[in-house]
């Protein structure tokens, strides 16, 4: 408690130009609304562990939500992308849509009574070892939900409207995930080039881009799609192989490749089943090099466990190379006004550049914390599945770079973490209280229920 009045007295001697207090919360604090906050949410709830979650947008997923295009489905069946605790809608195909998905997360966050805090960006979360707890520090800013007005007009009702809150708690949950941010690459000449130039977190359909010469930088899964999806809309879309990628059919025998080689790995050595799926792979596809698409010289899987590089699932993209219709080019080497200059000394005249070149992880540039996460790029210093929990009470869940799948192991393990913790701690954990930062008034807050165990 001496801590606490210490925070209060700090409190109320701060200059009172902007709106600041403090709020104490006996659960742990998950940092974002995505599947991987949602789920651990729900495995504390379940344990009958509160928790208080800190969302930056104003909706849950929004990533699914806000950056993804139209089209998009889950890329693996649905029992393997299922959050702890509740499946999927027995009547939702086995590749649900954008839609589906999302109306899956909703009744989920629902059916728990999730209500995370929206709007509240995370500037930094450091823990104080005096106090053995963690002082996260938010900022809520109306200007953050508005989308109209010029950049200045952002910035001067930023200023007017931030509110700036301090959330302490014994636990703190990295839930960002490792799609955060968008990664955008250094490309000699992006700057300078006179068409539009785009991010697949800004791409919804190929019907801007109609009977246009489209750049797509990127071969993974949204590449991939995102060609496929223009010429759809009768684009004309190239698409950048820098890399040697790993292309495989999205079923194989009647089956999902996925759920194939789960399967198999039950049974067989990794090696071996690496070795099936490319035989199948040159059966079903063919030679993917003649098509300018290298495989690495390690197995599809082998490559995902040690470099987290995911295969691409092909969904009609190979048969649009084949004839034609997507053409496949080297690795830029710089872009003028118009036209893009390949590595194999090939130009060729562009009107606009999509770029599917992913996400990263955001946690370096707020968590003042450098032993569980890597400097470098913000992802858990230890590999999968030994990555989500780090000292004295620092989770990570979302970064385990094996998707939905991944992120429900770790959930269901940070739950029992924590939930073994609060069974063997002195005091029940509590909801959050707030502090009173008037230091004219005096308000008084009912009791907090305690954590039942």
């Amino acid at each position: 408690m001496d801590y606490l009045k210490e925070i209060e007295g700090k409190q109320i001697h701060d200059k009172m130009t902007s709106t600041r207090r403090i709020l104490v919360s006996g659960g742990p604090i998950i940092v974002g609304a995505g599947p991987s906050g949602l789920a651990v949410a729900a495995c504390l709830k379940e344990k009958n562990i509160p928790s208080l979650i800190l969302e930056r947008a104003n909706c849950i997923a929004s990533l699914w939500q806000l950056k993804t295009y139209d089209r998009i489905r889950l890329h693996l069946p649905k029992q393997f992308s299922q959050l702890p605790l509740r499946p999927f809608p027995s009547n939702f195909p086995t590749y649900p849509t954008k839609q589906q998905f999302l109306a899956y997360l909703k009744d989920y966050a629902h059916h728990y009574d999730l209500k995370p805090v929206f709007n509240k960006r995370v500037e930094s979360a450091r823990f104080d070892h005096r106090s053995g707890i963690w002082q996260v520090k938010a900022v809520t800013s109306e200007a953050a939900a508005t989308t109209a007005g010029s950049k200045e007009d952002d910035d001067h009702r930023e200023e007017e409207d931030a509110e700036i809150t301090e959330y302490v708690s014994q636990w703190l949950v990295v839930a960002t995930g490792e799609n955060a941010e968008e990664a955008v690459p250094e490309i000699e000449g992006l700057g300078g080039f006179g068409g539009p130039v785009v991010h697949t977190s800004s791409y919804k359909s190929g019907e801007l881009f109609r009977g246009k010469r489209v750049l797509v930088v990127g071969c993974g899964n949204s590449g991939m799609e995102v060609c496929l999806d223009l010429c759809n809309y009768n684009a004309r879309p190239s698409l950048v192989v820098r890399d040697s990628v790993h292309v495989l059919p999205q079923e194989m025998l009647g089956r999902s490749t996925f759920g194939l080689s789960m399967w198999l790995l039950k049974w067989l050595p990794l090696c071996v089943v690496d070795q099936f799926l490319l035989l199948m792979s040159h059966l079903m596809l063919g030679d993917t090099s003649q098509l300018g698409l290298i495989r690495p010289k390690l197995g599809p899987l082998q490559l995902k466990s040690m470099a987290g590089k995911t295969p691409v699932l092909d969904i009609g993209t190979l048969a649009k190379i084949r004839i034609g219709e997507i053409k496949v080019c080297k690795a830029i080497k710089r872009l003028t006004q118009h036209a893009a200059e390949f590595i194999d000394g090939k130009v060729e005249s562009f009107d606009a550049i999509i770029l599917a070149t992913g996400f990263k992880s955001n946690v370096k540039t707020w968590l003042k914390e450098t032993k569980m996460f890597s400097e470098k790029n913000g992802m858990p210093r230890k590999a999968f599945p030994n990555g989500w929990k780090g000292e004295c009470g620092l989770y990570a869940v979302g970064f385990t770079q094996r998707g939905l799948l991944g992120a429900s192991a770790d959930a269901r393990r940070i739950a029992q973490d924590i939930y073994d913790q609060s069974r063997n701690a002195d005091q029940p954990a509590t909801h959050f209280v707030p502090f009173n930062s008037n230091p004219t008034s005096t308000t008084h807050a009912k009791p907090p229920p305690t954590l039942q165990t």
